[in-house]
């Protein structure tokens, strides 16, 4: 019998208990893995274990994709009407808000994100979206084609069927609802795996998409790690299609056993190096703020970050003197204290990968402005770090860091900046700072990026399109565009009066 994971929440943020289930949630039952193991989930501000959740394996995969497809062939897809999956939505919807403090607070503990970043950020960019895609589930809808008149021609965008999902550990929640939406608005079923790190609201998510009255096994989620669980659902034969967030390495990984398998559909979105581009007539208070929140936001651990900053030589001295008096005023620490704004890295080995690149930085001889080294004596706590003297050759300026450390790097015109903004295998965000609106859409236009923000940064929603052009992944999330991610398009030929 899988266990019950309790916790006595007692911070100035968030003050409750919590108690569910941890096993893995196949056909509407919470289950042991087929191995009787478990997965520790460790507290980065401390490195103690939270508590365990069952180890789902490649057999576990094996049942959920079998509930997946009865309820698509019975309670699902087609039998299900748009409406009908609409209402279940709004139902799931309206339990995320009235247990979003409580989201918000596993957030916080599993993967070290402050508070009051899950709340207004994370729960509520989640909640938003499923009530988006909610609005979508009786609005998916093929096109009449005009012929000939003896023929009538129509396309139906159809369900896929069982779709596997794999998701990251840096929004949890967030890029659950991102999964889960469309696909299921869609008419599809689902068997998604959570990261090993931060499982639990997606396991919480289980027991409210159970109390919304969803059929057993149009929801599955499967606890595991990505060499076992995460490989049996992008090589599964019965899956038809797959969508995963993470790196751009494990993605080459998802692509390759996809083609290898059954050619499933592929939707990644993987890593970046985003550039943020500060011209001389920007407004530098703005600047300063945003391009802090560009890269220090969920600790840098953002593929989205705005991890080398790009400030126009006339304006150079002042934004980083204030950028610098902007990042030591960051305080780090305790998730749950209200005044905290970056917690720990996720996990032991993501602190000591970014603290291996801050090391390599200092080897090749840049020059650390700020930070470099870790926070406090225990947790995965590290410092806002900035470098300087840097060159396009450095792995910190091209490899993504996942974490809080940029480089800032002088430039003199826009040939030049956008030249070295472009200089990336990756190509998933970009940011520019002008009063200039000319300026500022010219070189939205030109930057190789899925997403370009103006005068702001890391601004999502859930009815805009997201994702990366080069290495940053294929495909799009969120909007009506990630729809199209969902359907099968077939197209109807029906003979009206032509004779042979």
């Amino acid at each position: 019998m899988p266990s019950t994971f309790s916790h006595e929440f007692n911070a100035p943020a968030f003050k409750g208990k919590v108690s569910f289930n941890t096993g893995l949630f196949i056909n509407g039952q919470f289950l042991d893995g087929s191995d009787n193991t478990t997965i520790d989930v460790i507290n980065p501000t401390n490195g103690k274990v939270i508590t365990s959740v069952s180890e789902g394996t490649p057999k576990d995969v094996d049942l959920a994709v079998d509930a997946a497809q009865t309820a698509f062939d019975t309670t699902w897809g087609l039998h299900a009407s748009g409406a009908q999956r609409s209402i279940l939505m709004s139902k799931l919807v309206a339990l995320m808000e009235k247990h979003a403090d409580e989201l918000a607070a596993l957030e916080a503990l599993d993967n070290g994100k402050t508070f009051n970043w899950a709340r207004n950020m994370d729960v509520a960019g989640s909640i938003d979206c499923i009530r988006y895609y909610a609005g979508w589930a009786d609005k998916v809808t093929g096109q009449v084609q005009e012929t000939t008149e003896d023929k009538l021609t129509y396309s139906r965008h159809e369900p896929i069927g069982v779709v596997g999902q794999i998701i990251p550990w840096n929004f949890p929640l967030l890029m659950m609802t991102w999964k889960i939406g469309p696909a299921l608005a869609c008419g599809n079923t689902v068997v998604l795996k959570p990261s090993e790190f931060t499982p639990l609201t997606a396991i919480r998510m289980c027991h409210l998409i159970n109390e919304a009255g969803f059929p057993p096994g149009v929801v599955n989620v499967i606890t595991g790690y990505g060499n076992t669980a995460g490989n049996a659902i992008s090589s599964h034969m019965k899956i038809e299609k797959v969508a995963f967030t993470g790196s751009t390495l494990v993605g080459r990984k998802i692509m390759e056993a996809a083609a290898r398998s059954n050619l499933k559909n592929v939707t990644l979105e993987l890593g970046g190096k985003s550039p943020n581009i500060i011209f001389d007539d920007a407004d530098i208070e703005q600047a300063v703020n945003w391009a802090a929140f560009g890269i220090f936001f969920n600790h840098g651990q953002t593929c989205t970050a705005g991890s080398r900053i790009y400030v126009q030589e006339g304006v150079y001295d002042e934004f980083f003197k204030r950028f610098m008096e902007k990042a030591r005023s960051l305080k780090i620490g305790d998730p749950f204290a209200p005044d905290t704004f970056q917690g720990p890295q996720v996990s032991e080995i993501q602190f000591n990968r970014i603290m291996a690149y801050i090391e390599s930085g200092k080897a090749d001889g840049a020059k650390v402005e700020i930070g470099g080294e870790r926070h406090g004596s225990e947790g995965y706590f590290i410092k806002p770090t900035i470098f300087t003297n840097v060159n396009p050759s450095m792995k910190i300026v091209q490899e993504e860091i996942f974490g809080p450390v940029c480089v800032v790097i002088k430039f003199k015109d826009e040939e030049d900046v956008i030249k070295q903004a472009n200089n990336t295998v990756y190509g998933l965000a970009a940011a520019i700072f002008t009063q200039n609106l000319n300026r500022a859409i010219n070189t939205a236009h030109r930057l190789k990026a899925g997403t370009a923000w103006i005068n702001c940064f890391n601004s999502f929603n859930s009815n805009v399109p997201f994702g990366g052009f080069k290495q940053s992944g294929i495909g799009r999330e969120c909007g009506d565009y990630a729809l199209t991610n969902y359907t099968a398009v077939k197209a109807v030929h029906v003979n009206l009066s032509h004779r042979m």
